[in-house]
């Protein structure tokens, strides 16, 4: 974290030393003396940021003001900004006045800013002093190290090898399954890779495989290391070696340590070509390490096998340049869960079991911990010894304190800060940014990172648009276990697991990154940069001072039915950069919201807003503008002086089949920035002015008539990087017309065509790039599938009233197809699936197919299907899969592939 706010310290610097302020005497050289003084401090909290050195437990207090500091000067130079864009607006005559008569408070203004930057260099020779007179990095007493952490959790994971069959739970299902992929009859070797966030229970589940007799019995030697995030790989060699000795009982040699490394993989390459071998390399964190060991594994066609288990799932998925196998380990069921917590929390209690008025909390609290093992063990461990209604409220409320503070979470912590700690610093940031959601929220991953985006987080990468490198941030937290991969209305998405969450705001609060408050606490001043208010009843305690600092402001008003804004509270945040008042019920933005000129990401999605003021304008650095499912039913001529803005999202979905947009002023054509634009009202000239908008990568119009075919396609034509499109007619009973369209954009990914078709258009067949595609309201005679069924990325299919035919067969393609929804199929009575097609599809939505009488033919040849819905279905169908009709032993088949994940249902 240091390191990042110092990165944006000395940025800011270098620009205060090319603007105005550096034409003041003696603030250029302050400025210079100051940016000298924290190059040198960098390359110090680069390293404590990082971990690179063993006592980087060195004094945290120094680090803290460090921080504190650089956010202090950002603060000025934001402030700063802001004043030159006061006094630079407004027209001639304001501006003639401004020379005249407010020149010397813009000196006096000048100078106060030389005053702060004069005190902020005596405040770091204060530091530097400071950290001298005090012994500079000593340790904090008390604090264990990161070697001792590192050396507690190998332990803890070689203890594993030893636990009691007894003490496990939910593992025998997928211990078959590691054991199949073992002993099969391939001869050729295998990497089998298990990976998890910390703390799911990988190493557990490998070490119980890795243990059987029946599997030790198949193998001729066998070797177990932990190889964590510090390694020498002599070291691993000399490990292996030992280990396989001892396996076999032999004499380990005697003289490794002294052997290159060079000699130390001769003698193991010869001691395993001979021998069937099986090998665990436990918690691996470096993807290259494959590539520098793997020669030490030969591969003489004798079923030899490797184990991985690590958190990150890029490497889990790497190429092994062998046959390979992935199991990602999922959290534990709910029974699992409980019974994993009560085998200890209950374990001196009459019975052994929990007592009638402790259950509803002690349900909760196994709730939070979200599936995960260390997480239940450790927290049944705390509360073994809580006996009283009170201590497990206690407990309940404190949970956050708790991780924090009790040794007996301590362990638990621990594992878990390992996977923070190995982050690069930018997504140490964008991690902890995630902290602002309430528990459970499901976040669109195009809310989080422009988020990020706003807030100055990603950085500047040549060649690569600032979203693009976002997005990779987002998958790098996925790969890491450190978010969880969702999908919310179609669109990919992410959630941070309750107990990640919770050690995350720890960690947020002590650094002053950010704050989250109830609604009905009265705030006070903690000196945070970002504060997410989470309340029920529309209530914000205004009671607080410290808030100029913000940068970021979150409201989620869960459940209230209205909400008000302090006008002292918005005076007050002038350098904010971020407010996002998603669903929150508010009936007008007010108008001191226009003067956040710092504002670069304002939501306004789900509320109750009927317009925007015209001064809207005035809000000159905002890059983000939502106001989807908002009562904006146009947008005010000032939007097209927002210069700098690349999101415009706007729509109210009144059913999924028809879109209301909003009308934008013609003048909109001038925003050449925007990237994303969507939907808009089709009046006038617009879709003819709109062909102007080349950057265009997201676009959504509805309103469309048949006349405006050759201008829609026109303007499409033109837009060569756009990857999202969305049209619907202006009414359900018009044609959507788009043939005129002789070649689409390239990287077209997703496509939404809503309106009556006479045929699939030509060009869709050659959409190589699709992702996801939605037809609504087609009503097509013509078979839709054969068009579409090639599509090499397809993954995503909605069919909404498409086609009028009775039946609907799948007979080849669909490859990469995940998800499929059939929806209001009025005379289809028949579907069926031959085998090898959708060979991924792992979900199926059948709704509103009053006609179809039978389970579809074939759905038992979808291997991978983990669930499915079946919604407004007809009577003869639901009999048809009940106990006695004809398709329910292909039900139950179904229904035993997707009971482990609980994502099936029916109507």
């Amino acid at each position: 974290m240091a390191k990042a706010s110092v990165d944006i310290f000395i940025g800011k610097f270098v620009a205060i030393l090319e603007s105005e302020a550096a034409s003041i005497a003696g603030v250029h050289d302050q400025v210079d003396e100051i940016k000298q003084e924290l190059v040198f401090m960098k390359s110090f909290l680069a390293d404590a940021d990082e971990g690179n050195k063993v006592d980087t437990q060195v004094d945290e207090a120094w680090i803290g003001s460090i921080r504190d500091l650089a956010n202090d000067v950002e603060n000025i130079i934001d402030e700063f900004m802001y004043h030159i864009y006061v006094q630079h607006r407004g027209r001639r005559f304001a501006r003639w006045l401004r020379k005249t008569i407010h020149f010397p408070k813009n000196l006096w203004y000048k100078r106060q800013i030389a005053n702060k930057l004069q005190k902020i260099a005596v405040r770091i020779r204060a530091i530097h002093e400071r950290n001298l007179r005090y012994g500079g990095r000593a340790a904090v007493e008390g604090k264990s190290t990161s070697e001792d952490i590192r050396r507690w959790v190998q332990t803890q994971a070689e203890s594993s090898l030893y636990q009691k069959e007894d003490e496990l739970v939910g593992i025998e299902g997928d211990k078959n399954m590691l054991m199949g992929w073992l002993m099969n009859k391939e001869e050729h070797q295998i990497v089998v890779s298990v990976v998890g966030m910390g703390g799911s229970g990988k190493t557990t589940l490998v070490a119980r495989t890795f243990t059987n007799h029946v599997v030790k019995s198949h193998f001729e030697c066998y070797a177990w290391i932990t190889v964590s995030q510090s390694y020498v790989l002599e070291d691993l060699l000399i490990r292996l070696m030992t280990e396989f000795h001892k396996a076999r009982k032999e004499e380990v040699p005697t003289n490794m340590n002294s052997m290159s490394r060079h000699e130390l993989l001769e003698i193991l390459v010869n001691y395993l070509e001979t021998k069937r071998y099986l090998v665990v390399l436990d918690d691996v964190w470096d993807i290259h390490l494959w590539e520098k060991i793997r020669f030490s594994f030969p591969d003489t066609q004798l079923g030899s096998r490797i184990m991985i288990t690590t958190r990150r799932e890029d490497i889990a998925s790497s190429s092994f340049q062998v046959e390979s196998h992935v199991h990602k380990i999922r959290p534990l069921e709910r029974s699992d869960a409980w019974v994993l917590f009560s085998k200890k929390a209950f374990s001196s209690y009459p019975n052994k079991s929990c007592s009638p008025e402790l259950l509803p909390l002690a349900q909760e609290l196994v709730e939070r911990c979200g599936g995960l093992p260390l997480a239940i063990v450790a927290l049944s461990g705390l509360m073994s010894s809580k006996k009283s209604l009170t201590e497990w409220s206690t407990v309940y409320n404190t949970l956050n304190w708790h991780l924090t503070n009790n040794p007996l979470l301590e362990p638990m912590k621990s594992v878990l800060l390992f996977s923070y700690n190995d982050l690069p610093y930018r997504l140490k940031q964008c991690f902890l940014y995630c902290s602002l959601f309430p528990e459970d929220t499901v976040i669109l991953n195009m809310r989080i990172t422009r988020l990020w985006i706003a807030e100055g987080f990603v950085e500047h990468v040549k060649g690569l648009t600032p979203e693009e490198v976002a997005n990779s941030y987002v998958m790098e937290l996925i790969f890491r276990n450190m978010l969880q991969e969702r999908y919310q209305e179609h669109n990919h998405a992410c959630k941070m697991h309750d107990v990640m969450l919770e050690i995350a705001l720890s960690i947020a609060e002590k650094e002053k990154f950010c704050s989250v408050h109830e609604g009905s606490e009265t705030m006070e001043e903690t000196g945070a940069l970002r504060l997410s208010i989470q309340t029920t009843n529309g209530e914000i305690g205004y009671s607080c001072t410290g808030l100029s600092r913000l940068r970021s402001f979150l409201v989620f008003a869960t459940g209230a039915s209205s909400f008000s804004f302090s006008k002292t509270l918005l005076f007050d945040l002038t350098l904010l950069r971020v407010l996002d008042l998603e669903d929150v019920p508010i009936d007008n933005l007010p108008d001191e919201v226009t003067y956040l000129f710092n504002l670069k990401y304002l939501n306004l999605r789900g509320t109750p807003i009927k317009e925007l003021p015209e001064s809207i304008g005035q809000l000159r650095n905002l890059q983000t503008l939502n106001i989807m499912d908002t009562n904006i039913e146009a947008l005010p001529r000032g939007i097209s002086k927002l210069l700098n803005l690349r999101h415009l999202v706007m729509s109210h979905y009144q059913n999924l089949s028809q879109v209301i947009g909003v009308k934008i002023p013609s003048s909109i054509s001038k925003m050449k920035k925007l990237q994303y634009l969507g939907c808009i009202k089709s009046e006038g000239n617009i879709i003819r002015l709109i062909g102007n908008m080349t950057q265009l990568k997201a676009l959504g119009i509805t309103n469309v008539k048949e006349r405006d075919e050759e201008d829609l396609c026109a303007s499409i034509q033109e837009m060569k990087v756009l990857s999202k499109l969305g049209l619907w007619v202006a009414d359900g009973e018009d044609f959507l017309r788009v043939d005129a369209l002789s070649s689409p954009p390239p990287f077209l990914d997703t496509l939404t065509l809503s309106g009556k078709l006479e045929k699939v258009p030509h060009w869709v067949c050659s959409l190589h790039s699709l992702i996801y595609l939605r037809m609504g309201g087609s009503r097509l005679e013509e078979e839709v599938l054969p068009h579409i069924e090639a599509l090499p990325s397809l993954r995503l299919l909605c069919l909404d009233n498409s086609y009028v035919g009775k039946e609907l067969c799948f007979s080849s393609g669909f490859v990469k197809l995940t998800y499929m929804a059939l929806v209001n199929f009025s005379l289809l009575n028949k579907i069926t699936i031959e085998e090898g097609v959708m060979p991924n599809l792992d979900f199926l939505i059948i709704n509103t197919c009053l006609s179809l009488e039978r389970l579809p033919l074939g759905i038992e040849h979808l291997t991978k299907l983990e669930g499915y819905t079946f919604e407004s279905v007809s009577e003869q169908f639901t009999e048809s899969i009940r106990e006695g009709g004809v398709d329910h032993a292909r039900m139950l088949l179904v229904d035993e592939r997707c009971k482990k994940y609980a994502k099936k249902s029916y109507y």
